[in-house]
């Protein structure tokens, strides 16, 4: 029988609720470039979505201006970190299985400067092992090559793993990994 060696948290919307915030700083960033929409639109349709999917289907078909805009985002998104909340009761939890030795890390498809921005905000960047952002794979969620990449790099099976995921395509890939796997709903 084997115990949980494990923890693979996804970050928005699983251990930190950014929707206000992500939401903001993208219709911020899109308003500098002519494109509007609506808080109730992205938070409905587009959180959680990759970056770069997202961008095309509100009209950013270039890889150059999606470049731009993604990191004008990555600049405004501090101005809305007083939105964010930690998920406090998973957070508690995880730090519990930390301190018996079970290794804790963030799998995401955010972008690494976005999560240890937020992270530093909320004061919990020095109580992760590790972070897999969607700079470290090819194929994003909901390939599980995510959670695969972060169980190897722990030298851990899936059977000695669990993932907590919020979105559709997350818990598509933490099933697809093989892991044990937990919906949250924030």
């Amino acid at each position: 029988m084997s115990y949980i060696k494990l923890i693979l948290l996804d970050f928005d919307g699983t251990l930190a609720d950014t929707r206000l915030a992500n939401g903001r700083a993208y219709i911020q960033a899109l308003s500098e470039v002519g494109i509007d929409i609506s808080l109730e639109e992205y938070t409905a349709k587009y959180f959680g979505m990759r970056c770069r999917e997202f961008l095309r289907d509100v009209g950013i078909e270039s890889d150059d201006a999606a470049c731009k805009l993604r990191r004008r985002k990555v600049e405004i998104y501090p101005n809305y970190f007083d939105s964010v909340s930690l998920n406090t009761p998973l957070w508690a939890w995880c730090q519990m299985m930390r301190s018996m030795g079970t290794k804790v890390w963030i799998v995401s498809t955010g972008h690494i400067d976005n999560i240890t921005n937020v992270m530093r905000h909320l004061n919990i960047i020095d109580g992760v092992d590790g972070i897999i952002s969607g700079d470290d794979v090819t194929k994003p969620k909901p390939n599980p090559d995510c959670f695969l990449l972060a169980m190897e790099r722990v030298g851990v099976t899936p059977r000695e793993t669990i993932i907590f995921e919020d979105s559709a395509y997350g818990l598509e890939a933490a099933e697809r990994s093989g892991a044990a796997y937990v919906k949250i709903e924030l």
